[in-house]
């Protein structure tokens, strides 16, 4: 790692009060010369494989869903299963042996990722593991010549980002950030409406994860093993979960595509509700009793983001109070706007909401080639409405006909960094921090990749049985 990184890594990590006089505002980060990319992974397409063998690790929350959907793609086969707990891989196991499907070799452990990414029958790494192995698991097989595919974040830190790039760009091994709302039905038809020119320029884009987790997630003794995510709540303030919200409206505005993040300025409320929820647990249920007492993340984080080319972005990220669930979804331009929560979806091209007859004749003439291809399966495989099918069919259709990926590895760097730099923002009195330009200057010739027009891909999808609809 070159010395200019690491620098840059030291001063926007500090979040001690002691060293908040040594930050200038907006003075770190992307001014600081760097080398020219090692290989630009933007547009970049691999070779072609006939087949996709996907060895699957996490298998908590997110992998069993996962091994479902891909178990429906035409030219996957699921070949590996892993996670901590070989309980869990066991349970995988029996969602292929009940579509006639063969196991898949198992793993598990602390360290059982390790053999599975240097197992000679996977070409995809599929992550589903708590957030602090997303990024070791997708460097570890890189370097050990499979494409990664990553839940998010992709990366907790700074370092993390350049490394995932780093490794990459060195291997010419995708890595792509699982960001599933990229996938959603109304983002999709925003982004085909952006590519048409009819919101024209876009000059402000709004993104949200607000959902509460805390009763039903973060405090359940069921559900995140060992309480990982309530624990990161703990050690971390700041937008903690930005890139569902962030993701679909940065490809609106063609990030690292013809601009770029500039800096970002945070703010977080104190804790009112997560604090107080441990305390009251461990009255009763000595299980609590280590996650009381301690100092708990903001509810309300609010990171704002300048462009290079003068246009902002709003996040927002709340797990912890009783609000409707939202990621705002909106993209306003020079001629129109798009929004998503709260209420209906809704576009205007001028100053009122367009009534219901004419949204649904909107709808019909710029919903996407690839909604048209896959949207109808989608819905009926699931996962999250279908969203996430289309991700993991786009994601095996690329890799099997030579496609640069929708999402490369330097949108997960630049989606996923708002982690760490809205936690230095927030713990230096909301300074401004620039935001590291991983393209190193790429983002000027890259082109923007359009997956809304390239829908109509060759792979097929198994049939879904009535038993499993």
């Amino acid at each position: 790692m070159s010395t200019n990184r690491r620098s840059f890594i030291r001063n926007v990590a500090m979040g001690s009060g002691a060293l908040v006089a040594s930050i200038p505002q907006a003075s770190q980060g992307s001014n600081i010369p760097t080398a020219p990319a090692i290989f630009n992974m933007c547009g970049y397409a691999a070779p072609k494989l006939s087949k996709v063998r996907v060895g699957i690790v996490g298998l908590g929350m997110r992998g069993p869903g996962a091994v479902d959907r891909l178990s429906y793609i035409e030219g996957v086969e699921i070949t590996a299963l892993c996670d901590k707990f070989s309980d869990r891989v066991e349970k995988a196991q029996q969602i292929l042996t009940k579509k006639s499907l063969p196991k898949a070799k198992a793993y598990s452990g602390e360290e059982g990722w390790k053999a599975l990414c240097e197992s000679n029958d996977v070409d995809l790494v599929y992550v589903t593991t708590p957030w602090h192995l997303h990024t070791p698991i997708s460097v570890h097989a890189m370097k050990n010549g499979k494409h990664a595919a990553s839940e998010v974040p992709a990366a907790k830190t700074i370092d993390e980002c350049w490394e995932l790039v780093e490794t990459s760009e060195n291997t010419r091994k995708h890595m792509m950030m699982l960001e599933n709302c990229c996938y959603d039905f109304f983002e999709l038809l925003t982004l085909n409406m952006v590519r048409n020119g009819l919101f024209g320029e876009i000059v402000h884009a709004e993104g949200a994860y607000i959902h509460d987790l805390s009763k039903d997630y973060l405090f359940d003794k069921n559900g995140y093993a060992e309480m990982w995510r309530l624990k990161e709540n703990i050690q971390n303030n700041g937008s903690l979960y930005p890139t569902h919200g962030l993701g679909p409206i940065a490809q609106c505005m063609n990030i690292n595509r013809g601009d770029k993040f500039d800096h970002l300025v945070s703010m977080s409320t104190h804790d009112f509700s997560l604090g107080a929820m441990a305390n009251e647990l461990a009255k009763s249920d000595e299980f609590f009793q280590p996650y009381a007492g301690k100092k708990y993340r903001g509810n309300m984080n609010t990171t704002l983001i300048k462009t290079d080319l003068g246009k902002s972005l709003m996040v927002q990220h709340d797990v912890s109070t009783p609000r409707p669930y939202s990621r705002i979804h909106l993209v306003s331009g020079t001629k129109g706007i798009a929004q998503k929560w709260p209420g209906p979806e809704k576009i205007a091209l001028g100053h009122g909401w367009m009534k219901q007859d004419e949204l649904t004749k909107m709808r019909a003439e710029h919903t996407p080639p690839i909604v048209r291809h896959i949207g109808d399966i989608a819905k009926n495989v699931g996962g999250h409405g279908g969203m996430d099918f289309i991700m993991d069919w786009r994601l095996i259709d690329c890799l099997r006909n030579g496609l640069p990926l929708d999402q490369d590895v330097y949108d997960a760097a630049s989606w996923s960094c708002v982690f760490p730099l809205s936690g230095s923002s927030v713990a230096n009195k909301s300074r401004s921090i620039d935001v590291p330009d991983f393209t190193r200057g790429a983002w000027k010739t890259n082109k923007p990749h359009d997956m809304t027009l390239n829908g109509g891909g060759t792979t097929g999808v198994r049939p879904v049985l009535k038993s499993e609809e």
